[in-house]
């Protein structure tokens, strides 16, 4: 079926009790004017309109069943653990009130009661950018065939630190973009990439993320953050949108816009983003054998300090079948704040707070993922199943899930960072296994040698293999200068021979 069928925002509340025969013009017309016609227009995302009653009734049916079954509004969190202000979740009044019109025969009603479809705006929904970047070249999406999965790189030439309020995207093909994920890459790893296969873009998803900004699904409308707060954007940054295209039936062209707006200033404190486990599962060991259905992983990080959760978001590949987060106060009180048990890549997003929640000093925040590898999951990229262990492309796993938060002050902000950098020593060591298992260290000079392509003496970062860049910088780069010399490259000789010691002891 396709995804775009119906895609719905916010539903204002109707009680179906009080609607003792509805009908299209005054009941019907109102809740697909104000959830569905802003996708389900011409030049949209939605393959078809929804804004006549024409429009509506020839596709009754299939509305009725999609809604009754929650298969849209694509919403994935478990109602009712907490609220969130960006919620598409349909309550059971509404789902009642669409089914009883079409048992009802679909009456059209008065037509003196009929109301003026919405207008909405046209250009940029926020108003004019700070910064706007366009794909330098349009990508050709088939009129039909399998999904495509495509990562696009707008260098942005920042000669400056920025801090993001929004960012809005403006397709050119909205009917064939299922959805995009915006993305940093400060180490021109995705740059390298770009123009894989002849066209503009590269697949999978083998590039370095050096932080996230958010994304857009149809129907999502761009916001900017409260008050004060934004998102870094480091100089020198290259956006990268990782785009899902389901073909429309008809060849198009995407050649997407992307508006930044900016503060004027930094945030008195920034958010930061704790992610559980780190490194997007990383260290977790993920080896999920072929037929395992029931395959989980968890992991918990103690916040030092007192903070407020302002959204939260999950990601993992296709065969993840549930996530959660709860965090467990000092006091024992345990808050849920995300749970999804019937995850889907196709349908990631941000779930913001309706209010920010308040954690204090020592809460545990525990993430629990189950993965489901076996050929009853219909998300399987492999028939028969095959092993499945972590690793970046889409056919590999990942799992993690990160929680926007706000300290109190700058200081504690400090503090929390300096947390979330002993908290990567989980990936550390699975680095260190995997430099192990490749004898790194009995070929350590040799392996210099080679990767200094400029023989300057030093590892520059972009030297480095891709997947191990950032964990070694962090934990080698003494003087702060991105590469590695003589000194760090002998500290990870000693690193690594400390590691084999502990390794045969054991």
């Amino acid at each position: 079926m396709n995804r775009f069928l119906f895609a719905l925002c916010f539903l204002i509340p109707l009680a179906a009790a009080a609607v003792e025969e509805p009908n299209f013009n005054e009941h019907i017309a109102p809740l697909i004017h104000q959830n569905c016609t802003e996708c389900h227009r011409p030049g949209e995302a939605g393959p078809f309109s929804l804004i006549t009653f024409r429009d509506v009734s020839k596709r009754s049916k299939m509305l009725d069943r999609v809604i009754s079954d929650r298969y849209m509004p694509p919403w994935h969190p478990v109602h009712g653990i907490v609220e969130y202000s960006n919620s598409r979740r349909l309550s059971d009044e509404q789902i009642a009130l669409f089914s009883k019109w079409v048992e009802a025969g679909k009456p059209e009603g008065d037509p003196e009661k009929a109301p003026t479809p919405p207008k909405f705006p046209e250009g940029w929904q926020l108003g004019e950018p700070d910064l706007v970047v366009t794909m330098a070249e349009a990508y050709p999406v088939p009129a039909d065939g399998r999904d495509i999965y495509r990562n696009f790189v707008l260098p942005l030439d920042l000669p400056e630190d920025k801090w993001v309020k929004a960012v809005e995207l403006r397709p050119s093909a909205r009917s064939a973009i299922h959805h995009s994920l915006f993305f940093l890459d400060t180490t021109g790893t995705a740059r390298k990439k770009d123009g894989e296969g002849g066209k503009p873009g590269f697949s999978g998803m083998g590039f370095r993320k050096s932080g996230s900004l958010g994304g857009y699904v149809p129907g999502s409308t761009p916001k900017k953050f409260p008050g004060d707060l934004a998102l870094p954007l480091p100089k020198g940054s290259d956006l990268v949108l990782a785009t899902h295209f389901h073909p429309s039936g008809k060849a198009e062209m995407e050649q997407t816009k992307v508006g930044f707006f900016f503060a004027d200033k930094p945030p008195s404190v920034k958010m930061e983003s704790v992610q559980v486990p780190p490194g997007f599962g990383r260290g977790m060991k993920i080896d999920v054998p072929a037929g395992k259905a029931d395959y989980k992983i968890e992991d918990t990080f103690k916040i030092p300090v007192d903070v407020r959760a302002i959204q939260i978001n999950g990601h993992a590949h296709y065969i993840a079948q549930e996530m959660e987060m709860i965090a467990t106060l000092p006091d024992g009180t345990v808050q849920p704040l995300l749970k999804i048990d019937d995850w889907d890549l196709d349908w990631q997003d941000n779930y913001i707070f309706a209010d920010p929640i308040k954690l204090p000093a020592g809460t545990v925040l525990k993430t629990t993922i189950i993965y489901d590898n076996s050929a009853d999951n219909p998300d399987n990229p492999f028939s028969p199943p095959q092993r499945i262990k972590w690793g970046r492309e889409s056919t590999d796993e990942m799992g993690c899930v990160t929680l926007m938060v706000v300290p109190d002050d700058t200081e504690k902000s400090r503090r929390l960072t300096a947390a979330n950098k002993i908290n990567q020593v989980k990936i550390l060591a699975q680095v260190g296994q995997e430099l192990q298992r490749t004898r790194v260290l009995d070929r350590l000079p040799q392996i210099v040698k080679e990767l200094d392509k400029n023989a300057d003496g030093l590892l520059q970062s972009g030297e480095l293999p891709a997947r191990m860049r950032k964990p070694l910088i962090e934990k080698l780069d003494e003087d702060g200068n991105d590469a590695l010399d003589s000194e760090e490259t002998e500290a990870l000789r000693q690193w690594l021979q400390t590691m084999r010691e502990k390794r045969e002891k054991a």
